[in-house]
């Protein structure tokens, strides 16, 4: 996205060009990318890190920052006004984006593009044992964080409860962030809370340190409702030993989360991200083990909206198969 990378080249020149000259290099400024992603305490910050470190170290005259964000629905907005030179969403959120649905209702985005589908994320929703919460029906009148405004996560859960029922003058609704969310719990602040996340997530592992916690698993019935509202929903397994004291296999809704950029960017740009994320897969799963599900076969089934054409020119040059629902 020409417009934008220039226009951060510029704003950190002065810094570019001090590490140059310490270092006795050619003082040539780089072309800056922002990666937008969500708050610490989840997987899109690890995740989008790990890709700045790809581009860094992999793509010449590029350079890239991890961005804390609010998540999904923050990171649309910023990939449509050029504040963000590649994003990671949920697809839900993803799509409603492109097709004017949802949240976006009346403010489509028809300029978001898909690179990758970089892996699934599991609806968790933890209370404490100590609470008694043990179902989606024990929600009623309790204190819920529904995660982080303008997250992926607040979308989800807004998706689940409406599905079986459940609004949000039915419980106490707190957005809270994943680590503010964690924290609240452990100080009794509130009685529940939701996170859509990849797993294991860092704020609920050390959460899980401290305290007892349960992760709650919803029916069959509720499984199928929610499916049957969001067609980017799918039945996955949270293995047991994720966390401490979380011992047996959950059955909980998966969505992909995927990584985005504007139709605006450069097709070359697309290309060398997309080429070299996927070639240097293993540096990104080092970083977290969600990258394992990073692949182009998960790309081409998960991915709601049409890729950048630079995308599909690495996936089209490997002799990927691109379906002609993700040509723009």
């Amino acid at each position: 996205m020409k417009k934008s990378v220039t226009r951060r080249t510029f704003g950190l020149l002065g810094p570019a060009v001090a590490v140059a000259i310490s270092f006795g290099a050619p003082a040539m400024a780089q072309s800056q990318l922002s990666i937008a992603t969500g708050g610490t305490g989840g997987v899109y910050y690890p995740m989008g890190g790990g890709l700045a470190e790809i581009i860094n170290n992999h793509i010449d005259g590029y350079s890239a920052t991890a961005e804390v964000t609010g998540a999904s629905v923050e990171n649309m907005g910023l990939i449509a006004r050029g504040d963000a030179d590649l994003a990671i969403g949920l697809a839900d959120t993803v799509a409603q984006a492109y097709s004017g649905t949802g949240r976006f209702e009346g403010q489509q985005l028809p300029m978001v593009r898909g690179l990758a589908s970089l892996y699934a994320n599991m609806v968790h929703i933890v209370a404490l044992e100590s609470s008694g919460i043990t179902s989606l029906e024990d929600l009623r009148g309790k204190r819920v964080s529904i995660g982080a405004p303008g997250s992926g996560t607040e979308v989800n859960t807004n998706a689940i409860l409406e599905a079986n029922g459940i609004s949000y003058d039915d419980i106490e609704e707190q957005r809270l962030n994943f680590n503010e969310t964690a924290d609240a719990l452990s100080n009794g602040d509130i009685d529940a809370g939701f996170w859509s996340v990849g797993a294991p997530t860092s704020s609920i592992l050390n959460l899980a340190t401290t305290q007892d916690i349960v992760i709650i698993a919803l029916t069959e019935a509720e499984l199928d409702a929610a499916m049957a509202a969001d067609g980017t929903f799918a039945k996955t397994t949270l293995a047991g030993g994720s966390y401490t004291g979380v011992d047996e296999d959950i059955t909980v809704l998966g969505i992909p989360n995927v990584l985005t950029v504007s139709s605006e960017m450069e097709d070359d740009v697309a290309y060398n991200i997309t080429k070299a994320m996927f070639e240097n897969i293993a540096e990104l799963q080092a970083v977290h083990p969600a990258a394992r599900e990073t692949t182009v076969e998960f790309s081409m089934s998960a991915t709601p909206v049409p890729l950048h054409p630079g995308a599909i020119r690495y996936y089209e040059e490997i002799g990927a198969t691109v379906p002609d629902k993700l040509r723009p």
